[in-house]
């Protein structure tokens, strides 16, 4: 008999010569044979952190190597960095984002020129004149009796 040492638990046992010479009796019981099978490791969630198992046919799957425990955190993390400005699938050249650029940009909500307030009444407006330019230099909030008197004066 041929003293081993189990490679999953450390325990040692006795294996027969012949198969030792065949490569078998690595582990010493069913248990541990089945936990030796197990291939892969922990990762994190790339969105929420929590950790998840992925075996190596994921690895090779992945293209960006990014992995999530849930459909959920997948679709979050693509909203949040993929499909946003001109990845996004409704994108249109950015003609229709100014409103937003200028909320998220934390810039109060009141004209420029007269100092209203009504939402109602306050629009955005270039000021270099090109709807395509919406750097948040170039927009401003204006009422809409100020941009009037700006465009037809």
């Amino acid at each position: 008999m041929v003293k081993r040492k189990c490679r999953i638990c450390g325990k040692e046992f006795y294996i027969k010569e012949f198969h030792a010479k065949k490569g078998w009796g690595k582990f010493c019981s069913i248990k541990c044979h089945a936990k030796g099978q197990i291939k892969g490791k922990w990762v994190e969630c790339d969105y929420c952190g929590k950790r998840i198992w992925r075996t190596p046919k994921d690895f090779r799957r992945s293209e960006r190597k990014k992995f999530f425990c849930s459909v959920r955190c997948h679709c979050s993390w693509e909203n949040k960095n993929v499909r946003y400005g001109v990845n996004a699938p409704n994108w249109i050249a950015g003609t229709t984002v100014y409103r937003a650029l200028l909320k998220r940009a934390g810039v109060a909500q009141k004209c420029r020129r007269c100092g209203i307030t009504d939402k109602r009444v306050v629009i955005v407006h270039h000021k270099d004149g090109s709807r395509r330019n919406n750097k948040i230099e170039n927009l401003e909030w204006l009422c809409r009796n100020c941009h009037c008197i700006i465009h037809w004066s």
